[in-house]
């Protein structure tokens, strides 16, 4: 057993959605939010705003956000923590389009699965290659890093690692050169 070599972990997906991919997202899926397809999309809008997962997104329910405070309380998430992440204005304005649901039910009116399936289907008939709905919380941590500091931003995302954080952390270095100026 000296000679066998426990294998190199994968390395990390760095695939982050366009602006265009994006729009073919939301114009294939429509405007209708009472059909799958079209609340799985938002709910992919409403990730890349908040970085949360689609599991959490699917476990949202109404009683768990309070628009005032501009949180949503998570009470369980992947990691078994409670978390309280924070509601931008375009995230607020993303939940107000939903159809009105009960305080105790989902807000998205989707389950795992369905959120999947319906995202997959969108993105296929948007001709969209190699973009999976967990591609959002890659994309929502680059884009969210240019306004929060490391330690926000990883209270935020729910990483107590800052390691695990800079392997969603995405950022193309021609870009971070553009901020430099």
């Amino acid at each position: 057993m000296r000679d066998v070599v426990a294998p190199k972990e994968p390395p990390g997906r760095e695939r982050l959605v366009t602006d265009s991919e994006l729009e073919k997202l939301i114009f294939v899926a429509g405007e209708d939010l009472t059909t799958a397809r079209a609340r799985a999309v938002h709910a992919f809008r409403f990730a890349l705003e908040t970085g949360m997962r689609a599991g959490e997104i699917v476990g949202l329910e109404g009683r768990q956000v309070d628009p005032g405070l501009r949180v949503a309380r998570l009470e369980r998430t992947k990691n078994g923590d409670r978390r309280e992440v924070p509601l931008s204005t375009e995230a607020l304005r993303l939940l107000r389009l939903l159809p009105r649901v009960s305080d105790d039910a989902p807000i998205f009116r989707l389950t795992s699965r369905e959120i999947d399936a319906s995202f997959r289907a969108v993105r296929d008939r948007a001709k969209i290659s190699g973009l999976t709905f967990h591609d959002s919380r890659h994309s929502a941590v680059t884009r969210l890093s240019r306004k929060l500091d490391v330690l926000a931003l990883a209270r935020m995302i729910g990483h107590r690692d800052l390691r695990m954080l800079q392997r969603y952390y995405n950022e193309a270095a021609t870009d971070i050169a553009k901020r430099l100026d």
